[in-house]
C-alpha cells in the first residue's frame, strides 16, 4: 500500500508539473469582431444621422424668407344698403404683402442650424470612441472570468487528486497522513466550488451586459483566449507634458466648440432684434359702375411698414444678456470637459506603469517563486518530510497568483481603453508602441 501511495503522489506530482492550458473547439468571439458589431448596430448613429439632416433641412428653411401675404376684401361698403355700386369709394380689394425679417437675422439662423449639425458629426465621433471603451470593457470582464474559470478548472483536479492521495496514506496508516489533511482537502475544493460559483455569477452578468451591444445570438459565445496586442501595448509617452491644445482634437470638446460657436450665432441673433423689421405691401381695388352707368377707375395702394424698437430694456437687452450668459456657461463647461479628460488621462497612464511594474514583478519572480514553491512543498510530502497542509496552502497560494495576474492583466488593458478614449484624436506627444508590453 505505501509503493502505491507514493507512486500516486509522483503521478500528482507530474501531472502539476505539466497541466496545459487545453485547447477548446467552440467558437470564440473575438474584441475586434464584438467592436464592430456595437458600432455597427449601435442605433444611436442612426439617430444622430437623422438629427443631423433634420438640422440641415432646417438651416435651409431658416435662410428662406416668409412667405408672402396675400389678403381679399371688401372695402367702404355702405352698410344701410350693402350695394355695391352706391358709394365711389366701395371696392373689392386684393393685396400682396412681404415680411423682410430684422438684420441678418435669416443668415444667422441658418449659420446656427449648420453649427448644431456639424457638431453631430462629433458628437457619434465620440459616441463611436464610448462604444468601444464600454465593449473593451465587457469583453475584459468576460475574458478575466473565463480565464479565472480555466485556471480553477484546470487545477481542481488535482486538489481532487491530492485529496485521494491524503486519504490512501490515512487509510494505509504507513506513511504521514492524518484525518485533519483529508478534511483540509474536502475544505479547499468546497472554496474552489464557491469561487467558480463567483466566477460564473460575473461570467453570465458580463455576458448579459454585453449582449446589449452585440446581440442576443453571439453574447453567449466564449471570448478568445488571448487579450489583443494593441491593448498590451506599452505606453510610451503620457500626458503630463502636453498643454490644453492636446485636448481640443477630442471629439467631445469639438462638439462643445461647436455649440459653444452656436451660441455666439444666438448673441448675434438676439441684436438683431434692435433693428426694425420691414414689410413691403401692395394692393388693388376695383370699383364697380356709378348708378348712372359712369365707369371708375380702379384703385392702387403701396407701402411699407416697419416696427420701432424703442423700448429695449426689459425685451432686447435682456435677450442679449442671456445669450451672452449662455455662452460663457457653455465656455465653462468646456473648461471642465479639459480638465476632466486631462486629469483622467494622466490617473488612467499612471495606473497603467504601476500595473506594469506588478505585471513585470510576478511574471519575472512571484509566479517562478509560487510555483517553485508549491513543487518543493508538494516533493516534500512526498517524500513525508512535509505537511499536507503546506502542500496545500503552497498550491492555493500560487493558483491565487494566477488568477491576480489575471485580473491585473485585464485591468491593465481596461485602463489603456481608458487612456486611448480620452486622448483620442490627439497627435505628437500620445503615442503607442505596438511592442507586445506582456512578451
Amino acid at each position: 500500500m505505501n509503493d502505491f501511495v507514493r507512486v500516486y503522489k509522483a503521478a500528482v506530482i507530474g501531472a502539476l508539473l505539466l497541466t496545459s492550458l487545453g485547447i477548446s473547439a467552440e467558437p470564440t468571439l473575438a474584441l475586434e469582431d464584438a467592436i464592430d458589431i456595437a458600432i455597427r448596430g449601435d442605433p444611436w448613429s442612426a439617430q444622430s444621422i437623422y438629427l443631423q439632416r433634420a438640422l440641415l433641412d432646417e438651416s435651409v428653411a431658416a435662410g428662406a424668407l416668409p412667405d408672402p401675404r396675400m389678403t381679399l376684401g371688401a372695402a367702404n361698403l355702405p352698410t344701410d344698403t350693402f350695394d355695391t355700386g352706391q358709394e365711389g369709394m366701395t371696392q373689392a380689394t386684393i393685396g400682396l404683402s412681404q415680411r423682410f425679417p430684422r438684420g441678418d437675422s435669416r443668415s444667422l439662423a441658418r449659420d446656427r442650424k449648420k453649427e448644431l449639425a456639424e457638431s453631430q458629426s462629433f458628437q457619434r465621433e465620440n459616441r463611436q470612441e464610448l462604444v468601444v471603451r464600454s465593449v473593451t470593457y465587457l469583453w475584459l470582464e468576460l475574458w478575466k472570468a473565463q480565464e479565472s474559470i480555466r485556471i480553477i478548472d484546470n487545477n481542481r483536479g488535482l486538489f481532487e487528486q491530492l485529496a485521494d492521495v491524503a486519504e490512501a496514506g490515512y487509510t494505509s496508516a504507513t506513511v504521514n497522513s492524518r484525518q485533519q489533511d483529508i478534511i483540509r482537502a474536502s475544505l479547499e475544493l468546497t472554496r474552489l466550488d464557491d469561487r467558480l460559483t463567483v466566477l460564473h455569477s460575473q461570467l453570465e452578468t458580463a455576458q448579459e451586459e454585453l449582449g446589449e451591444w452585440v446581440g442576443t445570438d453571439i453574447f453567449r459565445l466564449r471570448v478568445s483566449e488571448r487579450i489583443p496586442s494593441n491593448l498590451l501595448a506599452r505606453l510610451t509617452d503620457t500626458p503630463s507634458d502636453t498643454n490644453d491644445n492636446s485636448v481640443i482634437a477630442h471629439p467631445s470638446i469639438r462638439a462643445t466648440d461647436q455649440l459653444i460657436d452656436a451660441r455666439s450665432l444666438d448673441i448675434e441673433l438676439a441684436r438683431q432684434a434692435y433693428k426694425p423689421e420691414w414689410t413691403v405691401f401692395a394692393q388693388y381695388g376695383y370699383r364697380d359702375q356709378a348708378p348712372n352707368g359712369q365707369d371708375r377707375a380702379d384703385l392702387f395702394s403701396i407701402g411699407i411698414g416697419f416696427d420701432l424698437p424703442i423700448f429695449t430694456g426689459n425685451r432686447q437687452d435682456r435677450t442679449v444678456s442671456a445669450s451672452i450668459a449662455r455662452r460663457e456657461a457653455a465656455k465653462s463647461d468646456r473648461m471642465l470637459q479639459v480638465r476632466r479628460i486631462r486629469a483622467e488621462a494622466r490617473a488612467a497612464a499612471a495606473r497603467i506603469e504601476r500595473l506594469d511594474d506588478r505585471i513585470m514583478l510576478y511574471r519575472q519572480t512571484l509566479l517562478p517563486q509560487m510555483g517553485g514553491q508549491a513543487n518543493a512543498a508538494l516533493s516534500a510530502y512526498n517524500n513525508d518530510d512535509g505537511d499536507f497542509a503546506e502542500a496545500v496552502r503552497a498550491r492555493i497560494a500560487e493558483l491565487n497568483a494566477h488568477v491576480d495576474f489575471i485580473q491585473m492583466t485585464a485591468e491593465r488593458a481596461k485602463n489603456l481603453a481608458t487612456f486611448r478614449y480620452l486622448t483620442a484624436g490627439t497627435s505628437g506627444s500620445l503615442s503607442f508602441s505596438l511592442k507586445n508590453s506582456q512578451d
